[in-house]
Order: C-alpha cells, then structure tokens, then sequence
C-alpha cells in the first residue's frame, strides 16, 4: 500500500486585520490522526475549510504527495471534508444517501454495519441527531479520498456512537491521514496519535499531551481526570 503526503504549508489568514491564521505549517501521513486542539476562535474550522478549499487564505501553499494543489477542483478528488453543520438534504432517503455517496462496490459492506441496518427504510429528516451524524462521518470516511478532515465529529453522538465512531476512524487510518478538530478535547486526544494546538494564530506540533498544560490549554486537573478514564 502507497503511503500520501498531505502538506499545509505557510498558511495566513486576517480577518477585519486581525491575524487568525499565521504561517501555519501542517504535515499529514497515511496512518496519522492528528487532534487538531484549540480555544474557541482560535481558527481550528477556519483551517480546515482553507485545507478543503472552500475558504479563501491571505496565502497558503499545499502540496499532496509533492504536487503542488493550487486548484480548489484539484483538492476535491484527493481531500474529503466534514462540516459542523449536517450536508445530507433531510429529503433524501437513507438508501439514497448512501448510493449517491458510496461506491457500488462498497454498498453492500457499508450497510452491514448495525448501525446503518436500522437506518436504511428511514429519510434523513427522521433520523436523530446522533444517528445522522454517525451516518455522515461513516460517508465520508468511506470516500475514496487520500485525506479526510473532519470538524465536529462528535456533536450530538452518544456514547455508544463515539466509541464506534473512533472505530471507524482507526480503521480508516490505515489507508488515510485523518484530520481531526472537536470542541470535546477528551475524544480527541483519545483518537489522536498526534497533537496540535493552535495558540495566538499558531500551529504548535506537540510531543506528548503534557505540553496542553505547559502553553495553557489545559489545566493540570483536567488533563489527569482524563488520564485516570484512559
């Protein structure tokens, strides 16, 4: 199997002239998760739509696999993308969802999953929030992309379904570079076999989840609650 390079480089983003986004650097292997932490506001969406290229940069640089993508329609066929907010029109069937969004070969798989199965003789507009959700990110993660962004994966699941959904995260990760930014911090560190934090329009690469205390992103009680639930 042929490992991708995703590689975000000199990214700077201002808005009403104050600085968002600034030089931020990003690498992303096959294989990586990378947690991408931060406070409110600190530009974690905004990255990510930059990446996918449906927000527009001061200035960015990306390359995949060395090419250089300097094309939005370029980025499409090589980076799948999540938003906060549901993308599946609530007209749609369960079954039609899924055949416009899953290729053939893979259908039948996709919707052997327990989850799916009580899905399928519903609409989109039926579905809990949970529910279509986990259909969402179970989508995009089945595309044939080499990277997968995903902002907010785990509103609105309940517990159950964020275990699956970290599931199906690590599986695909043997194929892709995972992407992943959520206000709930435990999840994503939980998921993530790398940290980022972005602080003060910066990209900081951590060596280990300590250093979320050290730049003032946690503190010390919280990160060893969580360590106690690991």
């Amino acid at each position: 199997m042929k490992n991708h390079l995703l590689e975000i480089d000199s990214i700077q983003k201002t808005f009403d002239n104050k600085n968002i986004l600034s030089d931020v650097y990003l690498k992303c292997e096959t294989s990586d998760i990378i947690g991408l932490l931060g406070r409110n506001g600190s530009g974690k969406s905004t990255l990510l739509k930059i990446i996918f290229g449906i927000t527009r940069a001061d200035f960015k640089f990306i390359r995949i696999d060395g090419c250089v993508k300097a094309k939005t329609k370029d980025l499409f066929a090589e980076i799948s993308y999540l938003p906060q907010d549901n993308c599946i029109p609530k007209v749609f069937s369960i079954k039609k969802a899924i055949q416009l969004s899953v290729s053939e070969e893979k259908i039948l798989e996709f919707c052997g999953d327990e989850m799916i199965r009580t899905m399928l003789d519903k609409k989109v507009s039926n579905l809990s929030g949970g529910e279509l959700r986990y259909l969402e990110i179970k989508i995009v993660l089945n595309n044939s992309s080499k990277f997968v962004l995903l902002d907010e994966p785990y509103n609105g699941l309940s517990p159950l379904m964020v275990e699956k959904v970290n599931e199906l995260i690590v599986e695909n990760s043997k194929t892709k570079g995972i992407i992943i930014s959520d206000h709930n911090y435990e999840n994503v560190i939980k998921v993530s076999n790398k940290l980022v934090l972005l602080k003060e329009g910066k990209a900081h690469h951590l060596l280990c989840k300590e250093e979320l205390i050290e730049k003032g992103y946690l503190i010390e009680g919280k990160l060893a609650n969580f360590d106690k639930r690991s």
